[in-house]
């Protein structure tokens, strides 16, 4: 990886879109007035609708204003990034349309360009195909693709093909933004750094893990692409997957990025494929419907328009089971849903009892030891562990006490995920982003309960709004004598 700044071009197709205002520009902005990409590099924004390059800088300042937390947005600094701004107007499937791009991009034809397809993952082959046909694709050329890929293997298949018809695969970055949190690259040094964790990391001294990532949102203006997905393709194929590999996977030789994915896709193909009555047993689906989020009334998802009939699933519960030798036995329980509680990102790792206590405790049970990352609202990472409490008593007795191992916060401003990633990219540095075996092992995973589920092999429950899920995810752990995380705490 070279790590010299260097000046680039970066390119957003799909630059009006939803994510590129909320997550990319604002990304882009702070790389670029903090120094980390070249002064000279011009961002590129495509979209299908016509406009001038001032009125586009006139919008990306509002948006900026809009979606930028309170206090970074600086009008000097806006100013400076506008004067990086150029906008082409393309309709992605129009041949002729990228010649409009072409004018723009011969200027500096021997710089690094990175195509960032912020789109539906339908379009991903077509514009490959123009940028190909117009000559717009060089040996210094990357493309960031969006997740999901595809609805299932078979068009996930189909569509990676497409790409690596004009792309390399050194060339791809598959892009999953919770690689780039802080708090989940530190899985890597929390573990593969401190020996005191080395020896426990293992079925014999770990009882389960916990996975969870839960919204308070609805699918508010994404409905359209929200029902065709859904939540076991939007969230858990990807996100979640991730986040398992990463607490699943053996040492990799080193920190480059095919050493690193390599280990996460060994996991991915040890994950046990579920056949009918496993997905009866070890899955739940449900819909939200009316109820309550901050003391107001929120619909439910079929109350929305279009959505009357759908059969999509706004929350999945799982139980995984991955046949290898360091965890087998030890059961992942992952969840997500929208329009949950709170807003609310973990891992739990639960570690076993002790064999046999001295302690009486008034009768109570131990508490076994956690360790908790938090990734959202508010990154940490705690060790649950037990102490005894302080005073005089007939028999000592133990409390719970989190010791916090969270890095000192010395920065004035905490870089987002999209900061990271988008970086890494422009250093031509893959290691947070998938691999194309990855993307189709998750896929095979998660077919096996697509299929499942078309046939009906487990119903589709539904859940108010506001609440911890529907009832049918708290029987699913509790008939392994557990509980979810967060309903104890």
């Amino acid at each position: 990886m070279d790590t010299k700044r260097k000046d680039c071009d970066i390119i957003i197709f799909g630059g009006h879109g939803d994510l590129s205002f909320r997550k990319l520009l604002p990304a882009v902005y702070h790389l670029y007035n903090d120094s980390h990409i070249d002064e000279k590099s011009r961002i590129i924004i495509i979209s299908r609708q016509k406009m001038t390059l001032s009125g586009q800088k006139e919008l990306v300042r509002k948006k900026l204003i809009e979606f930028l937390p309170k206090g970074e947005f600086d009008d000097e600094k806006s100013a400076n990034f506008e004067k990086q701004l150029e906008y082409c107007k393309i309709d992605f499937n129009n041949k002729t349309d990228y010649k409009n791009l072409k004018k723009i991009l011969d200027f500096f034809p021997k710089r690094d360009r990175v195509y960032y397809f912020s789109t539906s993952s339908d379009f991903y082959g077509k514009i490959c195909e123009n940028l190909h046909n117009s000559r717009l694709i060089t040996k210094n050329s990357r493309v960031v693709l969006e997740k999901p890929i595809g609805l299932n293997l078979k068009s996930s298949k189909i569509i990676n093909a497409k790409v690596l018809e004009y792309f390399k695969e050194q060339q791809i970055f598959r892009i999953d933004h919770y690689l780039g949190k802080d708090t989940v690259q530190n899985i890597l040094a929390l573990r593969f750094s401190n020996r005191i964790f080395m020896p426990l990391w293992d079925a014999s001294n770990i009882d389960h893990v916990q996975i969870t990532v839960a919204e308070s949102v609805g699918v508010e203006e994404r409905a359209g692409y929200y029902d065709e997905y859904g939540a076991l393709r939007d969230m858990i194929q990807n996100h979640l997957m991730q986040l398992l590999c990463l607490i699943a996977m053996e040492p990799p030789c080193s920190l480059y990025a095919n050493d690193i994915r390599d280990e996460k896709v060994k996991v991915l193909k040890s994950l046990r494929l579920l056949d009918t009555k496993d997905i009866e047993l070890k899955t739940v689906r449900a819909q939200y419907i009316q109820g309550q989020i901050d003391g107001k009334i929120v619909p439910g998802y079929t109350q929305s328009k279009d959505l009357q009939d759908s059969k999509t699933e706004t929350f999945v519960a799982i139980k995984a089971e991955i046949n290898n030798w360091r965890w087998n036995g030890v059961p992942f329980y992952i969840k997500s849903g929208k329009r949950m509680k709170r807003r609310n990102s973990e891992i739990v790792i639960q570690f076993k009892s002790v064999p046999y206590s001295i302690f009486h405790n008034n009768g109570a049970n131990i508490s076994e030891n956690k360790l908790v990352i938090t990734l959202q609202p508010n990154e940490s990472i705690q060790l649950e562990l037990m102490n005894k409490v302080p005073g005089l008593s007939k028999h000592m007795k133990l409390q719970k006490v989190a010791l916090e191992l969270n890095n000192p916060i010395n920065q004035k401003r905490k870089s987002s995920a999209y900061e990271r990633l988008m970086l890494d990219v422009v250093l031509d540095n893959a290691t947070l982003f998938m691999r194309l075996d990855e993307v189709e092992a998750a896929w095979k995973w998660a077919d096996s309960i697509i299929e499942g589920w078309e046939q009906n092999s487990t119903p589709m429950r539904n859940y108010t709004a506001g609440t911890d899920g529907p009832s049918a995810a708290i029987e699913l752990i509790a008939r392994d004598g557990r509980s979810w995380h967060d309903e104890c705490c």
